[in-house]
C-alpha cells in the first residue's frame, strides 16, 4: 500500500506543471502613430495642448473641474454617490470578485465533519430471523471527511484565472459606467446652460418686439401705417414668446434628467437660471497608442479576451482525467458508553480518478464552442479599439471646425445687429415698412440662437473629447489578481 502512495505522489509531482490551454497574449490592434486632426488653432500655442499620460493636468480624476464652473462641479459629485446606475455596475463587480473567491477555494481540500445517533430496530419477519434480544439496536457515529482535487492539467487554475479576468472586466465597465455617466451629466448640464442662454435672447427680444409694437401701434394710431403693420409686430411678439416657453420646456427636461443622474426625483429639484459665456477647457490628447491603456472599456475588452483563453484551457483540460484525494476519519459505536473509546475508531484514505470514454463529442464541441467565443472578443475588442479612435477624431475635427465656425458666426451677428438699428431707423423715418423690420429682426435672432448652437456644441464635443480619451483613468487602475482572490 505504501508504495502506491509513493506512485501516486510522484504521478502528482509530474504532472503538476502539465497545464492544457493556450499561451495568453493581448490582441494586436491598428494603432496610427499620431492623430490625424491636429488641436484647434486657439489651442496651438497653448504650452498645456501636448502629449500627456493619463496622469497629468486635467486628467488626474476629476475632469469636469477643467471648465471652472462651481455648479458643474456640485453635481457632478453627487453622482458617485447617488446614482443608481452606478451603484447597479458596482453591485455586479462586487459579485465578479466573489465569484473569484468561490472559484479559488477549489484549490484547497474540503473538510466536513457529521455526527448521527439512531435506533434501530430489525423484521422478525426477514429471511434469517434475528434473536428476540437482539432486534433492536443503537448506531452513534461521528466522522471528518476530507477531498480535494489536484490540479493536475490546470482546470482549476483555468477556472480562477479566468474568473479573476472576468472581474477585472467588471471592474472595467464600472469605470466605463462611472466615466459615461459624469460625461453625461456634463453635456446635460451644457445644454441647460446653452438654453439658459437662449431664453435670455429671447427674452431680450420680447422687450424689443414689445417696443417696437407700442411704436407701430402708436403710428396706425396717427394714421402713418395700416393696420396690417401692427399685426405683423404683434405677430413676431407673439411668436417669440411662443419660442421662449418651448425653450423653458427643453430646459425643464434637462433639468430631470440631471437630477436622475444625481440620485434624486425630479419633484422639487431646481438649477437655478444663470446666463453668460461657458469655459472650453484644453484638453491634452496624447498619442493614439495610450488610448489602449486610458479607455476603461478597451481595457475591459481586453480582459474579456483573456478570459475566454482562459476557457479554452478549461475546455481542453476535460479530455484527461480527474483524480480525487479522498480521507474518511471517525468513532463508530453501537452504544454511547464506548462511542469515544479507541477501539471505536475507524478511517479510509485513497485515490479515485474518473475518464470520460464516450460523449458524442461534448467535449470537443464545448473547444470549438470557447475558441469561437474568443475569436469573437478579440474583433470585439479591436473594434473598440477603432471605434475609440474615430471618437478622438471625430471630437478633434468638431473642435477644430467649430471655432472657425463660432469666430464667423460672430461677425454674422454683428451685421445683423447693425442690419437691425438701419431698419429700424428707415421705419421710423417712413422710409420701409414694418415687414423690412420684420425680416431683419428675425434675421438677428437666428443668427443669435445660432451662435449660441455653436457654442454649445463646442462644449459637447470638448466633453465628449475627454470621454473618447478615457477622462485620465488607467488600465493600472484594475484590481490585480492577488487581491481579487484574497481570502477574506
Amino acid at each position: 500500500m505504501k508504495t502506491g502512495f509513493v506512485a501516486l505522489g510522484a504521478l502528482l509531482i509530474l504532472c503538476a506543471g502539465c497545464r492544457v490551454g493556450p499561451k495568453y497574449s493581448v490582441p494586436t490592434a491598428p494603432t496610427p502613430p499620431a492623430f490625424t486632426e491636429q488641436p484647434p488653432q486657439s489651442f496651438s500655442a497653448s504650452k498645456e495642448w501636448a502629449a500627456a499620460t493619463p496622469g497629468d493636468a486635467w486628467a488626474k480624476q476629476y475632469w469636469w473641474e477643467a471648465f471652472h464652473d462651481p455648479d458643474l462641479n456640485a453635481l457632478e459629485e453627487r453622482v458617485d454617490v447617488s446614482n443608481q446606475t452606478l451603484k447597479s455596475a458596482e453591485a455586479r463587480f462586487r459579485e465578479a470578485r466573489a465569484f473569484v473567491r468561490e472559484n479559488r477555494a477549489s484549490r484547497f481540500p474540503t473538510v466536513s465533519t457529521g455526527a448521527s445517533i439512531t435506533r434501530d430496530r430489525l423484521s422478525r419477519n426477514q429471511g434469517v430471523p434475528a434473536p428476540a434480544n437482539e432486534t433492536a439496536y443503537g448506531d452513534f457515529d461521528y466522522g471528518l471527511t476530507a477531498s480535494w482535487e489536484p490540479d493536475l492539467w490546470g482546470r482549476i487554475h483555468n477556472l480562477v484565472a479566468s474568473s479573476v479576468q472576468s472581474a477585472q472586466a467588471s471592474a472595467g465597465d464600472l469605470e466605463n459606467a462611472r466615466l459615461s455617466l459624469h460625461a453625461e451629466l456634463a453635456l446635460n448640464y451644457f445644454d441647460l446652460r446653452s438654453l439658459d442662454n437662449e431664453r435670455k435672447i429671447l427674452d431680450d427680444s420680447v422687450i424689443d418686439y414689445q417696443k417696437a409694437l407700442e411704436l407701430t401701434q402708436n403710428r396706425y394710431d396717427g394714421g402713418a401705417v395700416s393696420r396690417a403693420e401692427v399685426e405683423e409686430a404683434r405677430t413676431q411678439l407673439e411668436a417669440t414668446r411662443a419660442q421662449a416657453i418651448d425653450v423653458t420646456d427643453m430646459r425643464t427636461q434637462y433639468q430631470d434628467a440631471i437630477a436622475v443622474l444625481t440620485g434624486q426625483a425630479p419633484e422639487g429639484f431646481t438649477i437655478a437660471y444663470r446666463t453668460g459665456p461657458m469655459t472650453l477647457p484644453v484638453i491634452p490628447t496624447g498619442v493614439p497608442s495610450a488610448l489602449l491603456e486610458r479607455r476603461p472599456d478597451i481595457a475591459a475588452a481586453e480582459r474579456r479576451v483573456a478570459s475566454a483563453n482562459s476557457q479554452i484551457g478549461l475546455a481542453r483540460a476535460a479530455f484527461y482525467p480527474q483524480v480525487l484525494l479522498s480521507a474518511t476519519a471517525g468513532l463508530d459505536a453501537t452504544n454511547i458508553t464506548n462511542w469515544f473509546t479507541w477501539p471505536s475508531r475507524l478511517w479510509a484514505v485513497g485515490p479515485s480518478v474518473a475518464q470520460t470514454l464516450f460523449d458524442a463529442g461534448r467535449r470537443r464541441a464545448v473547444v470549438e464552442e470557447s475558441s469561437a467565443n474568443y475569436d469573437s472578443l478579440v474583433a470585439d475588442y479591436r473594434q473598440n479599439v477603432l471605434t475609440a479612435f474615430q471618437q478622438v477624431e471625430d471630437n478633434l475635427a468638431s473642435l477644430r471646425i467649430l471655432e472657425e465656425e463660432s469666430a464667423r458666426q460672430q461677425h454674422a451677428v454683428t451685421s445683423a445687429h447693425a442690419s437691425e438699428d438701419l431698419a429700424l431707423n428707415r421705419y421710423k423715418g417712413g422710409l420701409v415698412t414694418y415687414l423690412d423690420v420684420v425680416t431683419v429682426q428675425t434675421i438677428r435672432l437666428q443668427n443669435e440662437r445660432v451662435a449660441v448652437d455653436i457654442d454649445r456644441r463646442r462644449m459637447e464635443a470638448s466633453v465628449s473629447l475627454i470621454r473618447a480619451l478615457g477622462g485620465g483613468w488607467n488600465a493600472n487602475s484594475l484590481p490585480k489578481s492577488e487581491v481579487l482572490a484574497a481570502v477574506k
